[in-house]
Formats: structure tokens, sequence, C-alpha cells
């Protein structure tokens, strides 16, 4: 955080935050898909970006993507790959994605449980075999997709408020 030359925090400064990753709360996750989660931990609306941990309890394809921006990536358990590339992000791995390149991730048959951090900027866009456009995520929808599931879990709609910038 910001702070001026007395010490004191700039008073347009975001305010600090702290979560713990992975809650005791199952609510917390957001249901995504059959078998897949996120969990906010920053939902940065004014830089258009989103960290969160995605897990996924299934195995196969989850989506083919690509992000206009630089994505990072840290596996905390598990692990998957991508079907374009020959390498596997299992624990402890850090992943770097390209902006633009068109990527398929997918689960191993034989792992039960990945929890990946992603740190995300502007937007994934959905993509079928044909390469055409079936479907987008950003911060905003991210958030809308926050709010109905807290909503309908009990949280409340503003339980979301927390992780937004």
């Amino acid at each position: 955080m910001y702070e001026t030359l007395n010490g004191s925090a700039h008073p347009l400064a975001s305010k600090e935050m702290q979560v713990v990753a992975i809650p005791d709360d199952e609510r917390v996750w957001v249901p995504q898909a059959e078998g897949v989660w996120f969990r906010p931990l920053l939902l940065n609306t004014v830089q258009g970006q989103w960290c969160n941990l995605l897990r996924v309890r299934k195995a196969g394809i989850l989506s083919r993507h690509l992000h206009p921006a630089p994505v990072h990536g840290y596996v905390v358990k598990g692990r998957w790959r991508y079907l374009e590339h020959d390498w596997v992000a299992e624990t402890g791995s850090y992943v770097f994605e390209p902006p633009g390149e068109i990527h398929t991730l997918t689960v191993p048959e034989d792992c039960e449980e990945m929890i990946t951090f992603f740190n995300i900027s502007t937007c994934m866009v959905y993509l079928d075999t044909d390469n055409r456009q079936i479907g987008f995520e950003d911060v905003f929808t991210k958030i809308d997709m926050c709010r109905r599931h807290y909503t309908a879990s009990g949280l409340g709609a503003d339980y979301v408020d927390q992780f937004i910038r």
C-alpha cells in the first residue's frame, strides 16, 4: 500500500487484504462447471485482473481457450497439462502462458484433485475446435458468478465484495 511521508496510507489507496486461500467453508468455492470450482482471491476491476484458485475433481478436458495477456499459474496440488505441449504441470510447478496462445487444459484420469493458483489479466476466450469463440470470462463475469453463487449458498451477494479492488 502507498504511504505518505508521515507513514499513513494515502486516502485513495486500495485497502490491503488477507484471506485464507483454501477455506474450510466449501460454499466459498464457486462452481464453474461439473467437477470444476474457483475460489476468488482478488477481483481487480481497475486493471481487469483476477487471481483465483482453480479446483478440479474430474478427469478430462476442461476447456480450450486463449488469453490476450500473460497468465501466471502455480500448481498447489495435483497435476494437469495442455494438449498442445509435452510438459505436465505438477504440484510445485510454475506455469507462464504467453498472450494469444491457444491451449486445451486437461486433467489426467489418475488425478483425484487439482488445485492451481492463476493470476489472469483481461479475459479468457473460450474456443471450439475450429478456433471460433464460444464464450469468454472477465473480472466482471467472475464477480457476477460469485454473487449468484454466494446468494444461493446463503453467504449473501455481498460476500464477494471483500475480494473486489
